[in-house]
């Protein structure tokens, strides 16, 4: 594994393989930076995509794949977000006040230059370098959301794109041969948050998909060898019939 405190490099990238991009695979806060809260949020859904840091991990295990993942929290810094959003430092998430990301300007635009700038620029670097078949937005969701408990989000898996569809149109029936229950834009629109695809994806044509696993498939070693082996064997699908 390779990296810098922004983000991480697992395994080897190949030319034509598959990379799996996790914006949010990792609750890590560093130690100079004091968010202000309780710890214990550090383990919700609120600082991290539960799952996905594992899962990244074991699919770049096999050949052709490989896994960049943000090395932080996205608590301090989203690097899923357009970095003059407010939301790319939030000072509130999931009813959560954020007191330690209620800084100044030129210490907001520290800490971009810092997390967001580096993430973004090794990841251009990395698709340049080692241009993929196939790059993997990998995402999870909650089952339901912290301020409606009551409705609960039925897929357990959801594909999401912008513009571009071309792999979620050949993965959404293979994920449903497997007798899932499958989002097409579910739980949310790829079309609304979708920054790290929109800039490194959709810009230069580069075929993706957007993957988003519910949570509670992937919150222990074993659902996520499940997934980890599932979307290794679909991913390398989806590669395949795009060359076709």
């Amino acid at each position: 594994m390779t990296g810098h405190e922004a983000w991480r490099l697992i395994g080897t990238p190949r030319f034509g393989g598959i990379l799996v991009v996790s914006d949010h695979a990792s609750n890590h806060v560093p130690d100079d930076i004091d968010l202000g809260i309780d710890p214990a949020l550090l383990d919700q859904h609120m600082a991290v995509d539960i799952g996905v840091g594992a899962i990244g991990a074991l699919m770049a295990r096999r050949p052709g794949i490989a896994a960049f993942q943000c090395g932080v929290s996205r608590l301090v810094c989203d690097v899923n977000r357009e970095p003059h959003v407010p939301a790319v430092i939030p000072i509130a998430s999931d009813g959560h006040a954020i007191p330690g990301n209620a800084i100044d300007h030129g210490a907001h635009l520290a800490r971009l230059e810092r997390f967001h700038d580096p993430y973004h620029a090794a990841l251009a670097a990395l698709l340049e370098q080692s241009p993929p078949a196939l790059i993997v937005s990998l995402h999870s969701f909650t089952p339901h959301l912290a301020v409606h408990p009551e409705e609960q989000r039925p897929w357990q898996v959801g594909v999401l794109y912008n513009e571009d569809d071309r792999a979620a149109r050949i993965a959404i029936p293979l994920l449903k041969a497997e007798g899932l229950t499958v989002g097409d834009q579910q739980p949310y629109s790829g079309k609304l948050l979708n920054y790290t695809m929109n800039r490194h994806s959709e810009a230069d044509g580069r075929p993706y998909l957007g993957i988003e696993i519910r949570q509670d498939q992937i919150g222990d070693a074993a659902g996520q060898a499940v997934w980890g082996e599932r979307l290794a064997r679909l991913c390398n699908d989806v590669a395949l019939k795009l060359g076709d």
